[in-house]
């Protein structure tokens, strides 16, 4: 399993709730700060991470995203 996070900014008010309802996302809250929202997805495979980038880029009012995946020891 890989685990990653996106942050997303978007000025649109329930940005987080609309990203609850994208396959593959465990999380996602609204923050203060650079970015809006932060999701939090666990797929089976690195490759997946694009396609749901490209989802969440595709939103009315998405600005921009940024992606950090876990690293394991």
């Amino acid at each position: 399993m890989v685990r990653a996070i996106i942050l997303v900014k978007s000025p649109k008010k329930l940005i987080a709730a609309r990203l609850r309802k994208i396959n593959g996302v465990t999380e996602s809250f609204p923050v203060s700060g650079q970015f809006d929202a932060v999701v939090v997805i666990t797929i089976n495979e690195l490759t997946e991470i694009k396609d749901i980038t490209t989802e969440i880029q595709k939103i009315s009012g998405v600005e921009r995203t940024e992606t950090m995946v876990e690293v394991n020891n």
